[in-house]
């Protein structure tokens, strides 16, 4: 019977002797909504996304929130690898966004894989270069990108067909804003005809539209 690690994304080349390690731990199914870590908590192990997403947020001293990255399949979590390599506890919160399926691999375990498989050791340093490449790419955003330009791309890239279903919140979440900035920038956009405003939903109207004006930098 085929085991979860021909499931996983990213470890088509992993050895026989750390594949036969990692089929000895089970996966588990977490409903959405479930909180992972916490500020101030330590790693105890590092998670294997089979399916499903888990979105990682950092919380400011004014209690607003702006989403750092998202995990998936074949992703890996920065805060988590920093946690268990360098010994730094949590200073942001990971949350199932979706139903997800993963495999946590006990603290002692991974030390040991990274230290003898260099397959495995591979895996987990290309993905954190890719998630560390994809917050400078955040960073970049927030710094210099406008708010409608950001609102624009988070629109984009949730849309299922024509639609966005998030509250104002999560948008403001997602791109590092506030709530009633999205709000304001939102009827902008419905009263240009580039998207229309539902309860618990944005519609998008015109994608050509918001794909010129996701493209402004200031």
């Amino acid at each position: 019977m085929t085991g979860w690690v021909e499931e996983a994304t990213g470890f088509e080349r992993l050895d026989s002797g750390a594949r036969s390690r990692l089929e000895r731990l089970s996966p588990i199914s977490l409903p959405r909504g479930t909180a992972l870590f916490h500020p101030g908590e330590a790693a105890k192990g590092f998670v294997i996304v089979l399916t499903g997403r888990i979105d990682v947020f950092l919380t400011g001293p004014s209690g607003r929130d702006i989403l750092l990255y998202a995990v998936e399949p074949g992703g890996s979590c920065v805060q988590t690898t920093l946690g268990l390599l360098g010994g730094e506890d949590y200073s942001g919160e990971a949350v199932t966004a979706t139903d997800v399926r993963a495999v946590l691999i006990p603290k002692d375990e991974f030390l040991s894989l990274m230290e003898g498989s260099p397959a495995f050791r591979a895996f987990v340093f290309s993905a954190f270069a890719v998630r560390m490449q994809g917050m400078l790419h955040l960073l970049e955003r927030v710094a210099f990108q406008r708010v409608e330009s950001r609102l624009a791309a988070a629109l984009l890239d949730r849309a299922e067909g024509e639609v966005v279903r998030a509250t104002h919140q999560e948008l403001a979440t997602a791109i590092g804003s506030a709530r009633e900035v999205v709000s304001r920038r939102l009827d902008a956009l419905a009263r240009s005809g580039l998207v229309a405003t539902e309860r618990g939903a944005v519609r998008i109207r015109d994608r050509n539209g918001l794909s010129r004006l996701a493209a402004v930098q200031d």
